[in-house]
């Protein structure tokens, strides 16, 4: 197969760029390795939408960060992505954390943040009471907010399928070829040509370079830990709450979610790429640095511990070039934090960038830039009421802890990008999310799927390839 642009990568800067590049009259491909998308670094970091006074001046990161805080809130409510825009406050709790809001506040004019406002004791305590008394003050960013990262990736790799881009799964790339007409990139699923490449492989980013030769940066994956509590602590705090940032991190936050859920975390440390496992250390980590803060937080009512990895490069900003050595492969890559953030601008600087390589770019007279999904629990009585008589399936609850229902799973199993797992359906319509985590609902959303995709219920998954639920019938009585 020809294409004129190929993404290698589907987290939610490869799906922002071809949710853009799908815009043009142009055959589009995006390539993932896992099983579904947002599957990687996209579904597990802290959820924030940085202001953007952490950056340095200058640099690609301040300036998309800004930027792309700004796009966040008109693209989650085209594309019905739960966003918040609550703000956020970095707490000085020492003499040197004055200076350091010092030097934040002025690094943020310079960036161009809106309404930063540095903040006295008394101000911050009106704001967030159940912050440590210790607290002197903070730094107030109001452009600041939160977001499900996971549901705006998928919400713009659909868009683009429905805008014509052709997303394979499962497609790892394994090789790539220079030709005289672009490159050729090897597959699983057998080979394809492409005019252009852009690289968004994450924390992979530098194998897929050095496939054509570019060795020009190298990944340093980091990992950061999380707790995410039960629903019972969400209104611990209203705000991001930050300490201030250290050499290597912005530090331990607290956070409400857009699910109502309270999420601390996260830790750094240094890793392998695939590296997702959490530790005693590190989880120590987080819930002490996190009570110098928020003292108050219940941490008996934790429902998950979980592990992201972040695309650090040996680099001190966002990697987005065309590669040196292969002309017309660009490079989104150590699209670290605030990468959430910068996503929506990084898509269209991808885009000028395939510009000026040389890829005419031509405007389709009609795309589809809005995506709609029911959420049962949101809707009115008489709307929920109207749905049932229409479908049945809406009035059967699945999922208890988030009130999920049987017609909202069917509905993600035949949308665009349809899950292949349990925890696809979960990060799609938030079955599995609460505080049972799957112990009630997880058997039959396992059957609702292998039912609507017509496969056996053993070749379900849990999540990537090979974590299947089940591994064959259980014989009864006493059988070996």
């Amino acid at each position: 197969m020809n294409y004129d642009v190929v993404v290698i990568g589907c987290g939610v800067v490869g799906a922002d760029c071809a949710y853009e590049l799908a815009k043009h009259a142009l055959r589009v491909c995006v390539l993932e390795a896992s099983n579904d998308v947002a599957n990687g670094t996209t579904k597990a970091n802290s959820a924030i939408v940085h202001g953007g006074y952490d950056p340095l001046p200058g640099t690609k990161m301040a300036r998309l960060n800004v930027r792309g805080t700004a796009m966040m809130c008109e693209l989650c409510r085209k594309l019905d992505v739960p966003y918040r825009n609550n703000g956020s406050l970095v707490l000085s709790l020492t003499e040197a954390d004055d200076e350091t809001l010092q030097a934040l506040y002025a690094r943020g004019l310079a960036n161009g943040v809106p309404g930063l406002t540095l903040l006295d004791r008394a101000q911050t305590l009106s704001m967030e009471p159940n912050l440590s008394p210790a607290v002197r003050g903070a730094l107030f960013a109001p452009s600041a907010g939160i977001v499900n990262p996971w549901e705006l990736c998928l919400a713009l790799a659909e868009t683009a399928v429905r805008n014509g881009a052709e997303l394979r799964l499962s497609a790892p790339v394994t090789a790539i070829a220079r030709t005289a007409g672009g490159f050729r990139l090897t597959t699983p699923q057998g080979e394809l040509s492409a005019r252009f490449v852009v690289n968004c492989a994450g924390v992979f980013s530098d194998q897929i370079a050095a496939m054509v030769g570019d060795r020009s940066f190298t990944v340093r994956p980091v990992k950061g830990e999380y707790y995410l509590l039960d629903k019972a602590e969400g209104s611990r705090v209203d705000h991001v709450i930050f300490q201030c940032p250290s050499e290597g991190s912005k530090g331990v936050l607290v956070t409400p979610t857009v699910h109502g859920n309270l999420l601390v975390g996260p830790n750094a440390a240094s890793c392998s790429p695939e590296d997702s496992a959490n530790t005693a250390a590190g989880l120590d980590y987080v819930r002490a640095s996190a009570q110098r803060a928020v003292p108050g937080i219940q941490f008996r009512d934790n429902i998950r511990n979980f592990a992201g990895v972040r695309a650090n490069t040996d680099r001190d900003d966002f990697i987005l070039e065309e590669s040196a050595v292969a002309p017309g492969f660009i490079h989104a890559a150590g699209i670290r934090s605030p990468g959430l953030s910068a996503a929506p601008a990084i898509g269209p600087e991808v885009l000028e960038l395939l510009r000026q390589a040389g890829l005419a770019l031509h405007k389709k007279e009609h795309i589809i830039d809005s995506r709609k999904r029911v959420r049962f629990q949101e809707l009115s009585d008489k709307e929920k009421n109207a749905l049932v008589q229409a479908d049945p399936r809406y009035g059967r609850v699945i999922c208890r802890c988030e009130s999920v229902t049987e017609g909202e799973i069917v509905a993600c199993l035949h949308t665009p990008i349809p899950p292949v797992s349990v925890n696809g359906v979960k990060r799609r319509v938030g079955a599995g999310m609460g505080r049972c985590q799957s112990g009630f609902c997880g058997p039959r959303v396992q059957e609702i799927i292998a039912r609507e995709l017509g496969i056996d219920p053993t070749e379900v998954l849990m999540d990537w390839a090979g974590t299947w639920v089940l591994c064959g019938e259980t014989k009864g009585g006493n059988a070996p």
